[in-house]
Order: C-alpha cells, then structure tokens, then sequence
C-alpha cells in the first residue's frame, strides 16, 4: 500500500514539475516575442516599410544554423519538400501581414488582436487534428483571452491606441492571425512525427525562398527609396536575433504541449513588453492570464483529448491528415 501511495506521490509531483517547465518555457518564448513586436514597432516608426524584408533576415539566419547541422547529420528529408514549401508560404504572409499592420495601427491593437490566433487554433485542431478540449480547457482559455483584454483596458487610460488607418490595420492583423493558426498547426503536426531540427531549418529555407520571391516583387521600390541609417538597421538586427531565438523555441513548445497551449502563452508577450510599466492592470492581467494557463495545463495529458483514441492509436489525432498523404511524408 505504501509503495503504490509512494508512485502515485511521485507522478504528482512529477506531473507538477513538467507542468511549471511548460509554463515557464511558453513565458520565454512569449518574452522573446515580445522583443520582436517591440524591435518590428521600432521599425516601423524609423520609417521603413519592409515587412518581408524585414522577416527574409530570420529565415535566413535559421536556414544557415539549422541547415548547417542538419547537412552535418547526412540525414535525407523525413518529409516531402512541398510539404515545408506550404509551411513557409503560410508562416511568411501571416509575419508580413502583421508586420504591415505596424504601419497603420498601434502597437496595442496589433497585439491584441494578435489573440485571434488562439480561436483559429482550437478551430484547426478541432477539425483537422480531431482534438477534442474540455470545457475546463475552454474555461481556461476565455480566461486568458479576458486577461489580456485588461491590457487593453490599461492602455486606454494611458495613451494607447491610434495609428494611421486603424481599421485597415486590424483587418491585416486577422488575417495574419489566420496564416499564424495555419502554421502553428502545421508545425506542431511536423515536430510530433519527425524531426525538429529538420522542421526549422526547412521552415527557414522555403521561407526565405518565399520572402525572396515576394520581395523581389512587391518591395523593390521601397527599398531603393528608404534612407538607412544606423538606427534603423540595429533595429532590423534586434527584430532578427528575437525571431531566431523565437523560431527556436517555438518548436519545442508545440511537440511539448500542442498549438492551443502555445498561443495561450504567448498571450502575456504585450504584458511582457511593458513590464518596466508601473501600471496594477497590467499585473492583474499577467495573473489571469497565468491562472488560465494553468486551468488548461492541469485538466488534461498530451494534447488533452477528451474522447480516448477506440483502437488504441495514441496518434489516431493526427489520422485525417495523414489519411492521404502518410505515405509521401
């Protein structure tokens, strides 16, 4: 009897500990994202308006470190190339829509609509990944969402707001919401089944290739026309080196927890971005948001699916889209 009491002590306790670590992992990403959404606001306000410039310097530098370790390893690709091409199609419009919208919308209303990403998220995963979230876990992410709103809440009564076109703004936002859930997804599906160095160094060389591309096309004139100074360009080099160490990150998160749980992290970025703030709203916020996080963490077990697998396939999520294309990946 005290054996088993001992075991069944020990998974607590265990179970508690890996809890904490995804917490305190998912803030680290979402202090790291922070800085970017505070480096790519820097930019905008610098005046220059390349956004996909802007964002081909992350791919290119996680094409360069991870493709460099995965060319040491001599290992072929676990998944089709076509498959990462769509992945970096997605992750780079969803970086330069939302990128854009710093040019007409302020830093506040960027990042909370940014929270969209979230219901798109559990959208996806409901229907492509057949997850299925308890109402505790929804519990646990209204209450983040409501969290955040607070920020909002704060930033109205100390200068937040405006912008150029707001509205233009926010609707750049939303859809780069959608292309973020698109990609959040879809690198989740990749890390849980194969490799996650492979994952980012192709992520970073299709999206390079695609930003490349794009740039080539719709950025070419602005960028002959803007002044660059050195300002500007050390701000490019802070926004680089945050979205590396988020792109590196990130994965981690998605294998460890799932896409639902990843975006409910890195809600508190706007919190994290005004930290040195003296404002009592924004760590009431924080605590919400932190309380909801751990209201979805403790109420289910890897990818917390309510409804247990009939045959007895810990991976029978992942069936519809391996359905037809298991074979070629």
């Amino acid at each position: 009897m005290s054996f088993w009491y001992n075991i069944d002590r020990w998974w607590r306790s265990h179970a508690n500990l890996r809890t904490l670590y995804l917490l305190l992992l998912g803030q680290t990403v979402s202090f790291v994202l922070a800085m970017g959404s505070f480096t790519s606001s820097l930019v905008s306000s610098l005046g220059v308006d390349a956004p996909l410039t802007q964002s081909s310097f992350n791919y290119l530098a996680l094409a360069l470190v991870y493709g460099i370790i995965l060319l040491c390893r001599r290992q072929k690709l676990q998944i089709s190339w076509y498959w990462y091409l769509l992945l970096g199609l997605v992750d780079v419009q969803g970086n330069y829509l939302v990128n854009k919208a710093y040019q007409y919308s302020s830093i506040t209303s960027v990042t909370l609509l940014d929270c969209w990403t979230v219901a798109w998220v559990i959208a996806l995963t409901w229907f492509f990944l057949r997850t299925r979230y308890s109402l505790w876990q929804l519990l646990g992410a209204a209450i983040c969402v409501l969290g955040l709103g607070l920020v909002l809440l704060s930033d109205a009564g100390v200068g937040g707001g405006g912008g150029s076109r707001p509205i233009l703004g926010d609707f750049l936002v939303i859809a780069g919401t959608v292309f973020f859930a698109l990609s959040n997804v879809g690198e989740e599906l990749c890390v849980k089944k194969k490799d996650r160095v492979e994952v980012v160094a192709m992520l970073g060389v299709y999206g390079f290739l695609v930003s490349a591309v794009e740039l080539s096309i719709v950025e070419l004139k602005t960028l002959e026309a803007t002044v660059w100074s050195r300002d500007n360009l050390l701000a490019i080099g802070g926004y680089t080196v945050s979205m590396f160490l988020f792109y590196s990150l990130a994965p981690i998160v998605l294998k460890l927890s799932g896409a639902t749980m990843f975006n409910l992290s890195i809600l508190t970025s706007d919190m994290w971005a005004v930290v040195f703030r003296v404002d009592w709203l924004y760590f009431l916020s924080f605590a919400i948001v932190a309380i909801g996080l751990i209201i979805y963490s403790i109420t289910g077990e890897d990818r917390d699916c309510v409804e247990a697998p009939q045959d007895g396939n810990s991976n029978a999520g992942y069936h519809v889209l391996h359905e037809n294309a298991e074979e070629r990946l």
